[in-house]
Parts: C-alpha cells; structure tokens; sequence
C-alpha cells in the first residue's frame, strides 16, 4: 500500500509552522510550508486516482485495423498464390515445359495420376527422372523454351 504524501513524516519545522499558521500567528516560512503540503495532497490525490476499465469497443478500434492490415497484407496474397500453384498444378499435361524446385528445367513426358508423380525428359543427354507433382515450381511458357 502506498502511503499518501501528506501523511508521511514531515520535519519538526515544517510541524510547528504548519500550527502556528494554523492559529493565525506569523512565523517565518509557514507560508512555503503550507504551499508544500497542499502540493503534496495534490499530488497523491492524483496518484491515487484509478483509470476507468477500458471498454471492448476501444479494444476492437485499436486491433481491428492491425487484423485488416495482416489479411490484406499477408494472408490475402498467400491465398492467391496457393490457388494459382494448384490451378497449375492441375493443368499439366505430356510435352510441357516445366522448372522443379530444384532448379531442374524439363519437359513432361508422362503423368502417373495413381501416385502424382511426373517423368520429365532433362536435356542434353535425355535423362528421365520421375519428381511428385508437388516439386514442380513453375511452368515455363513455350515461347521462351527457344
């Protein structure tokens, strides 16, 4: 518990200017005595004073903008971006061109659909590797293929 400025100790002088103030007669220095303890009241009237509780409105202004940041931000784009990976992933076919995670650029020659995996032809020697459908990062237009 914190204890009140006005109540905690003060000096035998400021005590005895406090009461000769009080009973009216002069003493030298009551006057900044008195100024001091009335500062002092103020001043833990002041520290003792409680917020209100804030509200849920107040709360729901402050992070509702900061969750519309994120979404459009962040998760809107991610979203997207998933949705086109799969589009993609869906549509290939034998004689496309296509670059792996890897870094690895092929042309489709199979598509096994039991098992999702993928037979791309690697020049220059025509190596064949089979790679899930699921490491294919891009498809690569044709007119670039030249």
């Amino acid at each position: 518990m914190i204890e009140p400025l006005c109540c905690s100790r003060r000096s035998p002088r400021v005590d005895s200017a406090l009461f000769a103030a009080s009973e009216g007669r002069y003493v030298p220095g009551a006057a900044e005595a008195r100024q001091k303890v009335e500062a002092n009241v103020v001043l833990s009237l002041i520290l003792q004073q409680q917020q209100p509780p804030s509200s849920a409105v107040g709360f729901l202004i402050t992070v509702l903008p900061i969750i519309l940041i994120f979404y459009f931000l962040l998760f809107l784009p991610m979203q997207r971006q998933r949705k086109r990976q799969q589009k993609m992933l869906a549509s290939l076919e034998p004689g496309h061109t296509v670059l792996t995670r890897g870094g690895i650029i092929g042309t489709i020659v199979a598509i096994n659909r039991d098992d999702d995996t993928l037979v791309l032809r690697v020049k220059p020697d025509n190596v064949k590797l089979q790679v899930t459908r699921s490491s294919v990062a891009a498809l690569i237009p044709a007119e670039s293929k030249k």
